[in-house]
């Protein structure tokens, strides 16, 4: 750079207080320069309006008062010297018509303007961002520092000012930064993170480099898995880019845009908003032709919104179906196959239409080698409960269901058994049915169910024996069981919390006619609890209190 004297002057080796004189005193020679020009009125005049805004700028920036030992202050003062010495030049050039043609100059001077433009912007959000506030240490410096926690914060809130300010390359070298120091040093990036960050790095989503796109969605994927920033990021619209992402980004940028959709799907209000911005068509094409990580994150994504009542014809009418079924079969992750299980359970649980259409497409025979295989099966169990009110009694058979069920009352989780036994109350709808149930050996395994812990099996449990008491067949086999009283009685505890108190005085006056049954219910305490629950007005509860009372009166006198 030459000086107004002639003298050579590198920039780099300023102050901030000389860079700063020097762009003052080149604010009216550029000024005037421009003044002089007579060709291009239109563009020039807007150029001189813009460089009448930069004596100002930069008196904000020199009111900091760390702005000469911070980094990115020097950095935009070398700016502002570059662009107003360019201005002086092309302004000296157009005085002499000494340009090389007239579209090339008027190309020249929209550069020009749109420079001062980017450095007007740039020099406002250097004040907004509260940057300033912050001395940025020389390497060396902060090496050596007594506080390297207030130094490393620095630095990051500097790194967010790089994302905001300057051109595309700095932003790029700013995000290999950022992804660095979040890997290292997660706690101090969020410590320091703002909306008006978020904000910038979602608009980076859109820049026209897919460089920079992958780099900033690997930070907004970091961001999203901390589960602190779902609300911002929604809020300052990441969802339609991350869209695009899905849809034409390249491979890293599918990838991290699917995982950061899986996160940000777990509010049911933003996955509505995904199904509003057309996120479903490509996470189902990913479902298709994915690789393995990008796959499980969509498959798990449009598990999350299939939870989402109203949206799920719509997932239907965009094959998701089809899809899942697929995933059961072939998916390349065990956890695609669970997600697919847990979408189709969702897709079941209240649409008679979706249900006709999973078994059209054969999703009964893929649930059922499902539980074959090594996964959690609650889901696929919950399904099938969802389905077989909808499959005639003969396909039931065929396909073994019933032994499947059963299978899965030996010897699965908890949450598995009581999918099973509500599977085999909807069951339970037709004499032929209740009587294939009982003949599968089921009722002692739901007598023993009735012992659990968790109130929603004990629950199930009864109310499958209930149902299936209505043969007597059935009942036969409750009597057999020498631990079905007691585990009856037991339920017919008052307290709000049990839910199953009503199906267990429905069985237990199925037993009321055996004569060994009542004594059972009398000497486990069955008399004191129906008084309470008369009172509950149980249905059942006030006919089956007499009828034990009675029966007590009775082989009272008998003794006597």
């Amino acid at each position: 750079m030459v000086d107004d004297g002639g003298r050579e002057v590198v920039v780099d080796t300023l102050s901030a207080e000389e860079l700063l004189s020097r762009a003052q005193g080149l604010v009216p020679v550029a000024i005037e320069k421009a003044q002089d020009v007579k060709g291009f009125p239109g563009r020039w005049k807007m150029i001189i309006e813009k460089l009448e805004q930069i004596p100002s700028r930069l008196s904000d920036l020199s009111c900091h008062p760390f702005f000469s030992k911070n980094a990115l202050c020097i950095e935009q003062l070398q700016t502002v010297l570059k662009i107003l010495r360019e201005a002086i030049e092309l302004a000296d050039l157009c005085v002499k018509q000494k340009y090389e043609g007239k579209l090339q100059m008027q190309s020249d001077l929209d550069a020009l303007s749109g420079k001062l433009d980017l450095n007007l912007r740039d020099c406002g959000l250097l004040i907004k961002t509260g940057v300033l506030g912050e001395v940025t240490l020389p390497s060396a410096v902060a090496s050596t520092s007594t506080e390297p926690e207030a130094a490393s914060l620095g630095n990051v809130r500097e790194l967010f000012a790089r994302l905001q300010i300057g051109h595309l390359e700095a932003k790029h070298r700013a995000l290999d930064n950022l992804v660095e120091v979040m890997k290292e040093d997660e706690k101090n990036v969020l410590a320091v993170l703002g909306r008006s960050n978020i904000a910038a790095l979602v608009q980076l989503l859109t820049a026209t480099s897919p460089r920079i796109r992958e780099k900033t969605v690997t930070v907004i994927c970091l961001l999203a898995e901390s589960g602190s920033y779902e609300n911002w990021l929604v809020s300052e619209g990441v969802l339609p880019p991350l869209i695009r992402l899905v849809e034409f980004g390249s491979a890293v940028g599918k990838e991290k845009a699917t995982i950061c959709l899986q996160r940000l799907s777990l509010s049911s209000e933003t996955a509505r908003s995904i199904v509003g911005h057309g996120g479903v068509g490509p996470l189902i094409e990913i479902c298709r032709t994915g690789d393995s990580v990008s796959q499980a994150a969509a498959s798990c994504t449009l598990k999350n919104i299939s939870s989402v009542p109203e949206v799920r014809q719509t997932l239907a009418d965009e094959g998701i179906i089809k899809v899942m079924i697929n995933l059961l079969d072939c998916g390349i992750l065990l956890g695609s196959k669970e997600y697919a299980a847990e979408c189709l359970q969702n897709l079941t649980s209240t649409n008679d239409n979706l249900r006709r259409s999973v078994i059209e497409e054969g999703g009964i025979r893929s649930l059922l080698a499902y539980l074959d295989g090594p996964l959690p099966q609650e889901s696929a169990v919950g399904a099938l409960r969802n389905l077989v009110g909808s499959i005639s009694t003969e396909v039931l058979v065929s396909l073994g269901l019933l032994q499947r069920l059963v299978h899965v009352l030996k010897s699965g989780s908890l949450g598995t058994q009581q999918a099973a036994a509500s599977a085999i109350c909807r069951i339970c709808s037709s004499t032929e049915m209740k009587k294939l149930v009982g003949e599968t050996g089921c009722i002692h395994l739901l007598v023993r169910m009735l012992e659990a812990k968790a109130n929603d099996a004990r629950e199930v449990a009864a109310q499958a024996i209930s149902s299936l008491m209505t043969l007597s067949c059935n009942r036969r086999e409750v009597k057999r069981n020498d631990k079905s009283v007691p585990n009856l009685v037991a339920l017919l505890d008052p307290s709000p919390q049990n839910t199953a108190k009503k199906y267990a005085v429905s069985c237990l006056s199925s037993l009321s006619s055996s004569k060994k049954c009542r004594k059972l219910m009398i000497s486990y305490g069955a008399i004191g609890y129906l008084k309470k629950l008369n009172e509950m007005e149980i249905p059942g509860a006030k006919k089956l209190v007499e009828h034990l009372e009675k029966g007590k009166l009775k082989s009272l006198f008998s003794r006597k």
